[in-house]
């Protein structure tokens, strides 16, 4: 082509402008609506169907942007929990608990009583003696819906002497029942010093017994409540835990075996009743420590150990136990060595009619053994006693005259 021939297919081309647009629009415009569709074509398959969506995600290398913010945060979860310091996150209901007081308290109420002794004092003044009449408050559990009352001994035996002063028997006692201010005249069934158990009995039928928990399954820690009327305030209930079970103290020269609890428990509580969670006795108040310092220690004697105790007082008006009948001193390794003696008890006196005489046994001796078992305190001897019965066999090893015997002894009845 040469040079004119070029300009005139220019100015053709030039001279023809709707020619050159259309040109221009099929190269370079369609295309690119082309593409704009086809991609909004592909993103809306790509969100309705899951299927072309994991697809393409996979030929893409794309990550779900929901499910990376999800796995970034169990992760961040997971370093929490693991930094974070151990604690209980199971809240408790108040609501429950106090729920829970609420319904044992209202379950024993009724079987509470007050218990009022009225007793008389001998006081020697200058010669003579001048009497008055005194009275102390306690509190005690229905037993039997026929009226049969548990208490503590020392509620109802009011008799002591010193040279002040001299208290007698109790002369009354009566009995105020829950929301009831009749007073109900009570006679003393019987009474036990050892275990400082008493049970009164009050003449009225269809009573609310309680509900005896078992004791021997408490837990240190465990959820218990005192019944009683301290200082006089009738149906007073007081809430803690079980501090400790079987401890063991001594009160009056008497060793008990006690139930521990910082539940309040003051004067007039004695003979109430400890109870559980689920309104079932499972103790009768006894002692409270005081002083300078003290506070929250109260004993409860467990249920369990008052059960044989007061069917003996109700069928026999007193606890029937297994006597031997000596007095004697404990003789340890040190004593033993310093009088050439053997280690064991040392048999002070013994008893006339006891089963300790019938036996044989005689002062001065020394009780080394009881069947087969070594012993060397009075403690001990009571220990082995009271696991047996009136009428058991005990068979004792004693040494006498620097030589050893055995004796065979039958358990007699304390008089």
């Amino acid at each position: 082509m040469n040079d004119d021939e070029f300009f005139k297919t220019v100015d053709s081309n030039s001279a023809n402008p709707s020619k050159a647009k259309i040109g221009f629009f099929k190269g370079r415009f369609i295309p690119f609506i082309s593409g704009i569709l086809g991609t909004i074509l592909v993103l809306g398959i790509y969100v309705k169907v899951p299927t072309v969506k994991n697809k393409l995600k996979e030929y893409l290398h794309i990550e779900d942007s929901t499910s990376t913010t999800q796995n970034t945060n169990e992760e961040k979860n997971q370093i929490e929990q693991q930094t974070a310091p151990v604690s209980n996150t199971n809240l408790i209901s108040l609501e429950d608990y106090s729920n829970t007081g609420i319904y044992a308290a209202n379950k024993v109420l009724p079987s509470i009583v007050g218990i009022t002794v009225e007793y008389t004092i001998n006081s020697p003044y200058y010669g003579m003696s001048m009497q008055s009449t005194g009275s102390a408050t306690g509190s005690g559990v229905i037993i039997s819906e026929d009226g049969y009352i548990l208490t503590n001994n020392h509620v109802v035996n009011t008799s002591s002497n010193s040279m002040f002063y001299q208290i007698s028997d109790a002369n009354k006692v009566t009995v105020k029942l829950y929301n009831d201010n009749t007073e109900y005249e009570a006679k003393i069934i019987g009474k036990d010093e050892t275990t400082d158990l008493a049970v009164i009995k009050i003449d009225k039928t269809g009573l609310p017994a309680a509900e005896l928990g078992d004791s021997s399954s408490i837990k240190v820690g465990e959820f218990c409540m005192a019944i009683g009327n301290p200082l006089g305030m009738e149906n007073t209930v007081t809430a803690g835990i079980i501090s400790a079970s079987n401890r063991t103290i001594t009160s009056d020269g008497k060793t008990l075996t006690v139930i521990q609890t910082d539940a309040a428990i003051n004067s007039g509580n004695s003979g109430g009743a400890l109870i559980n969670s689920k309104g079932q006795v499972i103790g009768i108040n006894t002692i409270k420590l005081s002083g300078s310092g003290v506070e929250g220690i109260g004993f409860a004697i467990p249920i369990n150990s008052t059960v044989d105790i007061y069917k003996q007082l109700i069928s026999d008006g007193k606890v029937k136990r297994p006597y031997i009948g000596i007095s004697g001193r404990d003789i340890d390794s040190k004593t033993a060595e310093q009088y050439k003696l053997v280690e064991g008890i040392y048999v002070l006196s013994v008893e006339q009619y006891s089963a300790a005489e019938k036996a044989g046994l005689k002062q001065y001796d020394i009780i080394t053994e009881v069947d087969g078992k070594k012993i060397t305190t009075m403690d001990e001897l009571n220990e082995f006693k009271n696991t047996h019965k009136i009428g058991d066999n005990l068979q004792l090893k004693i040494y006498r005259d620097k030589e050893y015997s055995d004796i065979q002894i039958t358990l007699g009845e304390q008089p």
